[in-house]
């Protein structure tokens, strides 16, 4: 794969992202992993640096990639990307999208306030038109302010997105999660079908946007059910390395008082929930595997691995999900280019031998701990 930086169309990259690959000699060898994608909104531009930086220091191939709302379009972008130009070409579609994105926003009524501007507070709680939209959700549903169903959002990924080039992908298994509205069950699209339409659901808010309706059946945000969904990996490909690029934080010190502070944490517990239930159960067969109950040779152990960072992610505070200015795009670009530079520094010799993660660690309220 290539590793040279990607040429664009989109404003000059920040001075991060220029940054050259730092590649050890003694482990240039080529790995491969699954990878999971989270959904969160504009954070998702934490997961674009995070891919950005991945594809740029071109040691590690992807055997798939499983992502929801957010997840799923940095996921279908990227891999769209890739068949077109490689891991240049990837990268170049990331930033093309996340460029355009905030372009079709760039009239919108909810954006910072000028004082916030000037402090550089990222969030959108002194927005007018964020509080709007917020109270005008809990009283009317979007069947009655959008009953066209016009969605900017849905028209730019048809843009962008060759999926007819998606769906001839072989070296890449997608895998896209939605909710089925009617049963509550997760549903997960692959790229030989993959849609426009599937990649909306995936990312259907249902205060924000109405059910997108797939072969007759309404589906919401995938996020309620699998976000994203780790099971394709064990039955779809031989790799026993899943790589999770985590948004929402596990964890929030204190109790939240706002309305809004009250929402995202139910929101961030009922989005994390289905992960941490394939977790455990991953970390169940390991444990009954190293216990001899289950045979090695029957069973494959899985090796997690974690990219996150919560320090600088759970301060930025619900409302600033919806902001989708340049500069806070970049900025979570750049934490994520960051990040992903450290965990590779510290984890790559570790993928394809072990865990970087004590996955019983999430379940005792201590957050994931390094093994070392």
């Amino acid at each position: 794969m290539a590793n040279t930086k990607a040429k664009t169309t989109a404003k000059p990259v920040s001075k991060a992202a220029k940054k050259p690959a730092r590649r050890s000699a003694a482990a240039s060898k080529t790995k491969t992993i699954n990878l999971a994608l989270q959904g969160g909104g504009s954070h998702g531009a934490f997961t674009w640096g995070v891919l950005d930086r991945i594809l740029e220091d071109g040691r590690i191939d992807f055997a798939a990639i499983s992502g929801t709302s957010a997840g799923a379009m940095n996921a279908t972008v990227c891999v769209d990307g890739m068949m077109k130009g490689g891991n240049d070409g990837g990268r170049e579609a990331l930033e093309h999208f996340w460029h355009e994105m905030s372009k079709s926003t760039k009239n919108s009524p909810i954006k910072r306030t000028p004082y916030d501007v000037l402090s550089g507070n990222w969030s959108l709680d002194n927005s007018p038109g964020y509080h709007m939209l917020d109270a005008l959700s809990r009283v009317v549903s979007p069947y009655q302010t959008n009953p066209f169903n016009k969605n900017p959002l849905h028209e730019l990924i048809e843009e962008v997105v060759d999926f007819e080039r998606v769906r001839n992908c072989s070296k890449v298994k997608l895998f896209i999660s939605a909710t089925n509205v009617e049963t509550g069950r997760v549903k997960v699209f692959d790229s030989r079908t993959l849609t426009s339409d599937m990649v909306m659901a995936s990312a259907c808010l249902p205060m924000v946007f109405q059910a997108v309706e797939i072969d007759g059946v309404p589906y919401w945000d995938g996020g309620y059910m699998g976000n994203p969904a780790l099971f394709p990996f064990h039955t779809h490909t031989d790799c026993a390395d899943i790589v999770v690029i985590q948004i929402n934080p596990l964890e929030r010190r204190g109790a939240p008082k706002t309305p809004q502070e009250i929402m995202n944490r139910v929101n961030e517990i009922s989005f994390n929930s289905s992960l941490l239930k394939e977790l455990r159960s991953i970390d169940f067969v390991a444990r009954l595997i190293k216990e001899g109950k289950l045979s090695s040779k029957e069973y494959r152990e899985t090796r997690i691995h974690i990219i996150e960072n919560h320090s600088e992610l759970a301060t930025l505070g619900a409302s600033s999900k919806m902001n989708a200015e340049w500069a806070f795009l970049t900025h979570l670009r750049d934490i994520g280019r960051e990040t992903a530079c450290t965990w590779l520094d510290e984890n790559f010799e570790h993928i394809g031998k072990k865990p970087t993660v004590d996955i019983s660690k999430l379940f005792q309220g201590i957050g994931a701990q390094h093994q070392g």
